[in-house]
């Protein structure tokens, strides 16, 4: 991508001046001793705290997703890190070992090893520094994600005549999937406080239906006005005419600008570039990968089967039914717009 044009984050209107800067309360946080977290697997029939007093505790709620979303992985990293710290004070070794684990939980999302990197590297100094860093990363995660939204709404008002808006998104990428604020979610709750927004059509996201179970509960929560939308109907919607821009998230981001995302995203992508409509991914830095000269190199993740060939715990299938169920796509650098982080904005070329 090309991180010289248009680089400049203050340029033309500020049309998110002076809006509402409340986050909320926290997604995820540290409390004496423990990790406390929204279950996000209970929404959006009820809103349930998981309190983690364990590593195993931790890697369980990540690995079935009661922690998801690429920053809130990252903050849930240090936050392990710190718990481990704790635990064992006086076996280094120990938390190196927790850290592991707690790195490959997910092998997609960037955050989720990066978090874990910074604050192991605080410990040396002893598990207090630990969970100071880590606790440094929910504040910046907090800052960023708030900035980040902010430039990706501004670009967005820059790039679509039509007022109001009307904002195709998929997963879930609002407080949920972060410490407090959200990425592209973020960007359209902006949006909405200016008055700029008409609607959200938010992806169901199959197959386990992040947008339709979280990303429309945040949306019903902020009093924004959506659909929820087959994301078989996505190009549809955009065919005729009802989408007048895509914000998507990010888990991985390459040095070229390929993006992995939830599965799904590449296809809407694809009917994005068909008809002519800007695709805008939001993310902190934290999900860049600069090793990684493009996506070919992004492990994706494969999920168990029965997230396909069961649904509500009831078969869907003919018994013995196999199922490709990749949690994560690529979607090539070419065929997005913008790439919006908290410091810079990447345009295609």
């Amino acid at each position: 991508m090309d991180a010289s044009a248009g680089m400049d984050p203050s340029a033309g209107m500020d049309a998110t001046a002076g809006m509402d800067a409340s986050a909320g309360p926290r997604t995820i946080d540290w409390d004496a001793g423990a990790i406390v977290t929204v279950d996000q697997v209970a929404l959006p029939h009820e809103h349930r705290m998981l309190r983690l007093g364990t590593v195993d505790q931790l890697i369980d709620a990540i690995q079935r997703l009661a922690i998801r979303g690429a920053p809130a992985l990252g903050a849930a990293g240090a936050l392990g890190v710190a718990l481990s710290a704790h635990l064992h004070a006086d076996d280094p070794e120990a938390v190196r070992i927790d850290a592991d684990r707690i790195a490959a939980a997910r092998p997609t999302a960037a955050n989720l090893a990066w978090g874990v990197q910074r604050v192991l590297d605080r410990l040396p100094e002893g598990a207090d520094a630990v969970l100071a860093e880590a606790r440094a990363v929910l504040a910046e995660d907090e800052r960023a994600n708030r900035e980040a939204s902010r430039r990706a709404a501004e670009l967005v008002l820059e790039l679509c005549s039509r007022r109001p808006l009307r904002v195709l998104t998929h997963c879930n990428t609002g407080r949920l999937a972060t410490v407090a604020w959200g990425t592209a979610l973020g960007a359209v709750r902006h949006l909405a406080a200016a008055g700029q927004l008409d609607y959200v059509l938010a992806d169901e996201t199959r197959p386990l239906l992040q947008g339709a179970r979280l990303t429309a509960y945040e949306l019903a929560e902020a009093g924004i006005r959506y659909r929820v939308c087959p994301d078989s109907a996505a190009a549809t919607a955009m065919a005729q005419g009802l989408v007048d821009c895509v914000l998507v998230g990010a888990d991985r981001i390459a040095a070229n600008g390929d993006v992995a995302n939830k599965i799904g995203t590449f296809p809407v992508a694809l009917a994005a570039a068909r008809h002519g409509i800007p695709f805008v991914v939001v993310a902190p830095e934290s999900t860049l990968d600069l090793s990684l000269p493009d996506g070919s190199g992004i492990v994706i993740e494969h999920r168990d089967p029965a997230e396909v060939t069961h649904f509500d715990g009831q078969p869907v299938t003919p018994a013995g039914a196999g199922a490709f169920n990749p949690a994560f796509d690529v979607t090539p650098a070419d065929l997005i717009t913008a790439i919006v982080t908290e410091t810079r904005i990447y345009r295609a070329p």
